[in-house]
């Protein structure tokens, strides 16, 4: 089966077939809109997760799938990940997809869609995007180092996209200042708060924690750090596969923390492989693969990041985060830039070592994390539209036409 699979892959990615699919679906497209079908999909098609998901458990909780048709968009590759969750599953590019995505009324979709898809008259393409952006993105990009395009090919292709999108989501006014930009967008931006954050109030609560450490087999009497780092445009090994080195040196975190702390891995969806997590096996769990990473952030106490836009939602849950910047220079200056200044707005402390990490960790164990002023301030400037409301805020907005 997974031999088939890659083969239908392979046969997919040729250039006739690709032609053949927008011709295909540029005719479909040109048959009557079928009212009140939502196609879903988020990362690919890789996940059951993000903004997307959050927007169709609003609908589900309160009904509104009695009176529209919910698909979800999933990568053939990953049909079996998804198999307990009852979805209303279409296989991306397969037949029976090609003939609803061109005559459904709305998409909801959490990152770009291919290039060749052509956007039917009918369908509002609501792109909720994934994070509140502190790197540089699209058109504010000075270089591009990712493989398979340049500088100018990548921005002329993201903008080519972004120019279908009817809704833009963004979580607060600085993203909305950056997203016009950066996007060139000037079609309709909710800006609600991001409906993916809803969880995070909903479930920061003891007995949801427990329940998921149990589901996850986390042990309920060690305290968890999460280490959710992002991908490197520069660091891979082919179009939309990244490495990813893990500079963390897990036998120092082991001697120091292994009987108090387990460890959890989140990989950025792009990282191709898996870490080795050999001779650690009851301090480290990679959960890479793990559908929504709403779930890690409920379970854990402390998060280590770098650059990724995930300290953005976890401030929501107002925890330690520590920042794991081996690399700041570098990233900062020659990969992307940022469009704040973090050193002084990070709501945690910027680390380049183990050691520094363990010592932070450390402060924390004894009450000695003093950022509550920074967390603050942060969740005045970044986090203010969160309330557990906002899917509701974008349903409303984008049905109420």
């Amino acid at each position: 089966m997974q031999l088939l699979k890659k083969i239908i892959m392979k046969i997919l990615k040729r250039k006739w077939v690709t032609k053949l699919y927008y011709l295909l679906f540029s005719l479909i497209g040109t048959l009557p809109v079928k009212k009140n079908v939502i196609i879903f999909e988020s990362f690919l098609g890789k996940q059951y997760s993000d903004n997307p998901r959050a927007i169709y458990e609003f609908m589900i909780k309160n009904n509104y799938h009695e009176n529209y048709k919910l698909y979800w968009s999933i990568d053939a590759r990953n049909l079996k990940k998804i198999e307990g969750y009852q979805l209303n599953v279409l296989a991306r590019f397969s037949i029976k997809w090609l003939l609803i995505m061109p005559r459904a009324q709305y998409w909801i979709v959490n990152s770009r869609l291919p290039l060749w898809i052509p956007k039917p008259k009918h369908t509002k393409y609501v792109q909720t995007w994934h994070g509140t952006p502190l790197k540089k993105l699209a058109a504010d990009m000075k270089e591009v180092h990712m493989p398979g395009t340049n500088t100018e090919k990548y921005k002329l292709n993201f903008l080519y996209e972004a120019n279908k999108w009817d809704y833009l989501i963004s979580p607060n006014q600085y993203s909305t200042t950056i997203f016009k930009r950066a996007f060139q967008f000037k079609k309709k931006i909710i800006e609600s708060g991001y409906p993916r954050n809803d969880y995070l109030y909903q479930h920061n609560n003891e007995k949801s924690i427990r329940i998921l450490k149990k589901t996850l087999r986390i042990p309920l009497d060690k305290k968890v750090i999460l280490y959710a780092p992002t991908w490197r445009d520069n660091n891979y090994y082919a179009k939309g596969k990244y490495k990813f080195n893990l500079e963390l040196n897990l036998k120092q975190l082991y001697q120091e923390f292994g009987d108090q702390y387990v460890i959890l891995l989140r990989m950025h969806y792009l990282v191709a492989e898996s870490i080795d997590t050999n001779g650690f096996e009851s301090f480290v769990y990679d959960y890479s693969k793990y559908d929504d990473i709403r779930d890690l952030y409920i379970i854990s106490d402390i998060l280590i990041t770098d650059y990724s836009s995930v300290f953005f939602d976890f401030a929501n849950l107002q925890r330690p985060m520590l920042f794991f910047v081996y690399d700041i220079e570098s990233y900062r200056d020659n990969l992307r830039g940022f469009y704040l200044d973090f050193e002084k707005a990070a709501p945690g402390p910027l680390v380049k070592t183990t050691e520094e990490l363990i010592e932070q960790i450390k402060d924390i164990e004894n009450d000695q994390f003093s950022y509550q002023d920074k967390m603050e301030n942060f969740l005045n400037e970044f986090c203010y539209l969160e309330d557990g409301k906002a899917s509701k805020r974008v349903f409303e907005q984008i049905t109420k036409s």
